[in-house]
């Protein structure tokens, strides 16, 4: 690889990098916010209704995404890099909001304190929950998608691709629901629905991402001059 080429390779997985960065902090900024999404009908699920969820999941597939698109093209210790400033970002963005809460608004600003923490008020549980979930989740998505690399030898990106991703997203579904039941948060009486409804979304997403990182690993082997397997090394 020329040296040309190794720039814009670096380039890309800064790139990468950001969008992923965004897409976390902002998954945690607007979380708050519940949606439904009902393409079966009125469904409930152990007294949760199916697909009824925070808005904050929303960009939270892009993030496994582009960890697997990192882990293709750029192997497993930058995409572990990523989570490691994703984890930073979020709790650094997290600090940034308590101080402005805890900073009291002049009678002239347009958003006076009330309504500045009914949008931007955080639960410090319902976050610690979600961050410690998430660093599990996407470090197994990581480790499971390299297993599967070295077990097919690179082939059949869709196994490692899905396989690696349903089981992270359970265990970050799981883990995050499950800590908000035992910090008091939520019910245990919602908890089965909850993780049953937060993973088939997940799950869903994550089949409708396949194509998208099929074309995505396709460019960038080809403007690489990649072979099925081989990473790039960013010695930086």
């Amino acid at each position: 690889m020329t040296e040309k080429d190794r720039k814009v390779a670096y380039k890309i997985y800064l790139y990468l990098g950001a969008l992923f960065i965004t897409s976390l902090v902002v998954s945690n900024l607007i979380f708050q916010k519940f949606f439904y999404w009902r393409p079966f009908g009125d469904i409930s699920v152990y007294g949760a209704s199916l697909f009824e969820i925070s808005v904050g999941i929303l960009p939270y597939p892009i993030t496994f995404l582009i960890t697997d698109l990192i882990s293709e093209i750029y192997g497993k210790k930058k995409a572990n890099q990523i989570v490691t400033a994703g984890i930073f970002a979020s709790f650094f963005s997290m600090g940034i909001i308590l101080l402005a809460e805890w900073a009291p608004a002049i009678p002239e600003s347009p958003i006076g304190d009330e309504t500045f923490r009914k949008v931007f008020a955080l639960s410090p549980i319902a976050v610690l929950a979600s961050m410690i979930a998430y660093l599990c989740a996407q470090y197994v998505d990581i480790a499971i998608y390299h297993f599967w690399k070295r077990v097919t030898k690179g082939k059949y990106l869709w196994i490692r691709n899905n396989f690696s991703t349903f089981l992270s997203q359970f265990i970050d579904t799981f883990t995050v629901v499950g800590l908000l039941c035992v910090f008091g948060v939520l019910p245990w009486t919602l908890f089965t629905g909850l993780v049953i409804s937060g993973f088939l979304f997940k799950v869903f997403i994550a089949l409708i991402d396949t194509p998208f990182l099929y074309f995505f690993v396709y460019i960038l082997r080809k403007r690489f001059g990649l072979k099925i397997g081989e990473e790039i090394t960013l010695d930086i």
